[in-house]
């Protein structure tokens, strides 16, 4: 940049992508948070009175969470009353902090489906894998200038891992892993309910490849399935490419035939 040679377009944080990425942040955080309330209360149980104990440690999730956000503690005298207190206040924020993700998805996917209908629309993605995309991809997808590009970015792109007499290649591990996850789990569900995928699996398979070398190759290709993150191809070279071209060119004139 400093330089003036460099021709890449940074991303632009602005209009309805900068929205989704602001609603993603929440929503994941909410998640998170959620996840922690569930282990911490679970964990709890193992260490509360023998009485309360035998009523909790068997229940499942849901029964569970019902079963401490009703628990009456009474005043804080004894241990048990605290334990109650505890389980009760970590039950409440799971059930609330499950209400605020609740929300946060709903405008997750107004906002995914008004910014690109058809890609929300597609096989397996939803407006999590959508959100993900257009957050990589940015409120100018024409700085991504060919699919090859978006692939790198997003981290599902391939790099030669060979050696000796074995030819295979690998993911990169670069670019962005939260795409390359969320395209990882188009792609498994694809592969069981998608019956062109299906296909590609068992052509795939009987040409003696493994299933993570069908996978990566599926996540390679994924992108092209996506219309909404696709930019004009590039129909100009860069002024670098060209001043490197021209110099070429002209030491093979100076140095002339061999």
């Amino acid at each position: 940049m400093v330089a003036g040679t460099a021709t890449a377009t940074p991303k632009c944080a602005e209009g309805t992508v900068e929205m989704i990425c602001h609603t993603k942040i929440a929503r994941d955080t909410t998640v998170r948070f959620r996840t922690q309330a569930m282990v911490t209360l679970k964990a709890l149980i193992v260490t509360v009175p023998d009485e309360l104990r035998e009523q909790l440690q068997c229940l499942p999730k849901m029964a569970l969470i019902e079963r401490c956000a009703g628990l009456r503690p009474g005043s804080v005298t004894v241990v048990l009353a605290s334990t109650k207190r505890s389980q009760r206040s970590l039950a409440r924020r799971w059930l609330d902090l499950g209400e605020e993700s609740k929300g946060h998805h709903r405008l997750l996917g107004e906002l995914t489906r008004q910014k690109a209908p058809n890609l929300v629309d597609a096989f397996g993605i939803g407006a999590d894998t959508a959100a993900e995309v257009l957050v990589v991809v940015g409120g100018n997808p024409e700085r991504i200038r060919s699919q090859a590009a978006f692939a790198k970015l997003a981290g599902v792109c391939s790099v030669p891992a060979s050696s000796g007499r074995t030819d295979r290649h690998r993911l990169n591990r670069g670019g962005r892993q939260q795409v390359n996850s969320a395209l990882c789990g188009v792609v498994i569900v694809q592969m069981r309910l998608h019956q062109p995928t299906i296909d590609y699996v068992a052509r795939h398979t009987a040409e003696g490849k493994t299933k993570r070398e069908i996978i990566r190759c599926l996540k390679v290709s994924r992108p092209r399935d996506l219309p909404e993150e696709r930019s004009p191809p590039r129909t100009r070279r860069s002024s670098l490419t060209k001043y490197k071209r021209r110099q070429r060119r002209e030491r093979g004139v100076q140095q002339g035939p061999q």
